[in-house]
Parts: C-alpha cells; structure tokens; sequence
C-alpha cells in the first residue's frame, strides 16, 4: 500500500485566525520488498538443517576440535556453516576429530575449511596436533586439487611445522606477529578483479575483530594478496589501546622497531598448492564478528573460488560497490 501526498489544514491563530491549506508531501511507505514480507534481525543463531542429498551442492568439511580459550569455535562454525548453507551453493559437515584423518574422508569433498587451534593459549609450549598421517592426508589432498580455507586461528599455530605454514601461507610467531588494538578496523581490497574480490567496495568494516600484523610468511608460498589493514601506531597509545597493551612496551620509540608498524599488513590472500587452491584469511574471531556483509561475502566467495576456481555468488548489500556520488 503506498500513501500519497496529503492535504494538512494548517490553522494559524494570529490576526483573525485565517486557514491556510497546505500540500505535504509523504513517502512512499513499502511493507514488503520483492515480495517477501519484512523480518527483524535474528537475535539467535539458527541450527543449520540437512541439505536434500540430490542437490548438487558443493561439499564442505570443516575441520575444528579445539581452540584457544578467547575464541568460540563451536559458536562460529554454526554460524559460519548456517551462512554457507544460506547462499544456496554448499553442503556443509563439521568434524571435531581430526587426529587420525585420511585422505579417502577428505576426497568426499570440494573444500575443506580449518577452523582449529593447536593451543589454548597463544604462547603454550604444549600443543594438541594430529598425527603425522593426518597431516600428510590433508597436504596431499589439496596438493592433488583439492580446496582449503584458512581461517582466523590457523594461522595461530604450526610455526614449527614447515609444511604446515606452506599450505596456508602465513603465521603469527609470539614476540613478532601482534594482534593489533583496534576491535573495529577497515581492511582494504587490494586487489579488486580477482574473482573473489570482483564487483566489491575498496573498504570494509569490521567490528570486534582481531588485526593479525608482522605475520611471517613462508618464503615458498606463493601468496597473492587480496586485502590489507594500516597497524596504526596511533592506536597503541594507552588511551586507546586500554590496559592490555604495557604502555612502556608499546611506548612511541619502541614501537618503531616493530616490523609491519604503520604500513598495510595482509589479512586476506590466495595461493596454489600444488593442484589446489587455498584462501586465506585471517578475520572471523567470533560468532558475531562474522555476522557482516563484508565478511559474509568475502568468505562465501573466497570458499566457492578454493572449491572451484570461479565465482558466483553475488556479494551481499553492504559489500557490493557503489558509485561514489559527486
């Protein structure tokens, strides 16, 4: 129903209390967009439901199990597999035991998404890793075409496991690599005609995030980057960076000796391995960090491109670009 434009009686009581009649015009009012019918935001996280199994859908696996102790693991794989599932092109499975994986459980799917942690803090000696099968099993399963995303905490662990930090690019290394201040930042796309990134906005927000900087890349990994965020020397300051950054740690001239400080550092990136395709990226702390557009589309696209190789799913409002008004 639309409302049109309404004649208001306007009385004025001045002088002798003349009428004046005066045309206001209203909005257009739609209650329904494309037809379906206006729903508030969800304040709780759907359970993701079974696919029909004669969909032809792409088959994702998503390795998790264990985390460390700031991260919600469970809570984002529902989200991040509800998410999936919403854009039509995935089946997705969650595995919480990868300790003794094969190869014949990896080949039933298009790509697999690592969702895991070796430690429950960032700077323990003590690890849980898979055994040496395990990790054969998934570097020759992308090696042999196979998709991998890596995600948010991936890059948290395997330092000291060569291969480990091949397939996936990139680590943080404790006492170089920092999780910088800001908890709402913008990455930049960098590179906007890669698939992933086609038809997407330079700038993206994210909120409650962690900014992975001075990562260390593996000299034989072959990464294109994607996106980048500043590591802004500004936000250690202690009246920004709260209590959790040591103001005498992070003082102005000991930040100048930090590598990465004040330029753009990755935090999403591409590479081959050998007949297979990773997407890296480092953004998806928790369950409601993931919830944006930006994100949302990156992701999706970034895990049908590692699948694939193409790209089909259109981005989300709020990521898609605009034409910038003069």
């Amino acid at each position: 129903m639309r409302i049109k434009s309404v004649l208001i009686a306007v009385a004025l009581s001045c002088g002798a209390g003349t009428a004046i009649a005066q045309t206001v015009p209203v909005a257009d009012i739609p209650v329904t967009v494309d037809n379906v019918p206006y729903a508030p935001p969800e304040t709780v996280q759907r359970v993701a439901t079974p696919n029909n199994p004669a969909e032809a859908l792409l088959k994702v696996l998503i390795i998790s199990g264990q985390n460390s102790y700031e991260h919600d693991w469970t809570g984002v794989n529902n989200r991040l597999r509800t998410q999936l599932k919403d854009t039509g092109r995935f089946d997705v499975r969650v595995t919480e035991d990868f300790d003794d994986g094969t190869l014949a459980m990896l080949k039933k799917y298009d790509v697999v998404i690592l969702n895991y942690s070796s430690r429950w803090n960032y700077a323990d000696q003590k690890q849980h890793v898979w055994s040496d099968a395990a990790f054969k099993a998934l570097y020759d399963y992308v090696a042999q075409g196979g998709g991998l995303v890596a995600y948010h905490s991936s890059f948290t662990w395997g330092r000291d496991i060569p291969e480990y930090r091949k397939l996936i690019g990139a680590v943080m290394v404790p006492g170089i690599s920092r999780r910088s201040p800001p908890d709402a930042f913008t990455i930049e796309i960098v590179d906007r005609e890669h698939p992933i990134t086609q038809g997407l906005r330079r700038y993206h927000w994210n909120f409650m995030e962690d900014k992975y900087t001075n990562m260390v890349f593996d000299p034989e990994a072959k990464v294109h980057v994607l996106a980048t965020a500043i590591d802004d020397p500004a936000d250690y300051a202690p009246e920004r960076a709260g209590p959790k950054y040591d103001p005498k740690a992070y003082a102005p001239d000991q930040l100048k000796k930090m590598g990465g400080m004040g330029k753009p550092n990755p935090q999403v990136w591409v590479q081959n391995y050998g007949k297979g395709r990773v997407f890296s990226i480092t953004l998806g702390h928790g369950p409601d960090t993931i919830q944006y557009d930006g994100f949302k589309t990156l992701f999706a696209r970034g895990t049908e491109w590692a699948a694939t190789g193409k790209v089909t799913i259109k981005p989300y409002d709020k990521a898609a670009e605009f034409t910038v008004g003069k």
